[in-house]
Order: C-alpha cells, then structure tokens, then sequence
C-alpha cells in the first residue's frame, strides 16, 4: 500500500483513487457514512509516510494536497466497511505497509502469527477524496497490546 521511499509516493492509493474516481460518479459514497474519530498523531507517525505526496502527472495537479489521518475507532470492522467492500485476512505487514516508521519485528511478535482483517475502499466527501484502509485488530501506539476496534488509516486527496 505504501511506498518504501521516507519522501514516499502512495501510488497504489492515488492509482486507485484515480481509477475508481474515473470510473464512478463523484456522488457514490462508499465506506464510513459519519465522522470519523478523534485521529491520534501517534498512529500517523507510526503507520503513515512523514511526507505523503500525490504522484507525478495525471496524478498530480496543481493546487492539490494530500495527508494521512489515521483514527482508533471502537466500532467493528464490519460497521465501518461499506457493503461492498472485500474483508481480507491478511499478515501484519501487509495491512501496514512499508512507509511507516513501526517496528516490523514488534509489530509481527504482537499478532503472534495472527491474521489481520483488513478492508479497503474509498468515497469522496465534502469535495475531497478519501483512500481508507480499515484495520482489525490494531495495535495501540506503543505496541504493547492489540486493541478489539479498528484501526481507520485514510490518505485524504483535496484540491484547494
């Protein structure tokens, strides 16, 4: 999901973004219908790329911005995922990534072998478009203990 260059480019996500935007109207709306919870600045630092940037052209355009916001949540996986959305069980590192600045071994020691939920989707809202990753269980921020909600990891994509 993630670029493994610090500078990272989420090309996965803004490709996905970019063809679903292409391909559906701009009015669907898939995904969490409420707000999303207070996000925590912890997890972005662990999870996130430090600098996210859209891509190159046709990606990127003028005036555009791009950030991560990534939310503890105590509500299921299955409450926050739109109806269509795949739930994959998928290993740690896979519903990570590579951008972020987590300890891989931790982070792999604290599921001990155990498979991640993980759904993915997107939606546009508020004249924004929003990648999301959706994460159950997660870990809390200092990678103690696994937590029973999901983890919501949103790469928002907005013109200004």
């Amino acid at each position: 999901m993630y670029s493994a260059s610090p500078s990272g480019v989420n090309v996965a996500a803004a490709a996905l973004v970019t063809v679903l935007w292409a391909g559906q109207p701009l009015d669907a709306q898939i995904g969490p219908n409420r707000a999303a919870p207070a996000c925590d600045p912890a997890f972005a630092r662990l999870f996130a790329p430090a600098h996210p940037r859209i891509g190159l052209p046709p990606l990127a355009r003028p005036g555009w911005t791009s950030r991560y916001d990534v939310c503890p949540s105590t509500e299921p996986l299955s409450t926050l995922a739109g109806a269509d959305w795949t739930v994959e069980a998928v290993s740690p590192l896979d519903a990570f990534g590579s951008a972020g600045a987590y300890d891989r071994a931790a982070l792999v020691r604290l599921y001990h072998g155990q498979r991640v939920r993980v759904a993915r989707g997107w939606r546009e809202a508020a004249g924004q478009f929003e990648s999301i990753t959706l994460v159950s269980p997660y870990p809390d921020s200092t990678l103690a203990r696994l937590e029973p909600g999901t983890l919501i990891i949103r790469l928002i994509l907005c013109c200004t």
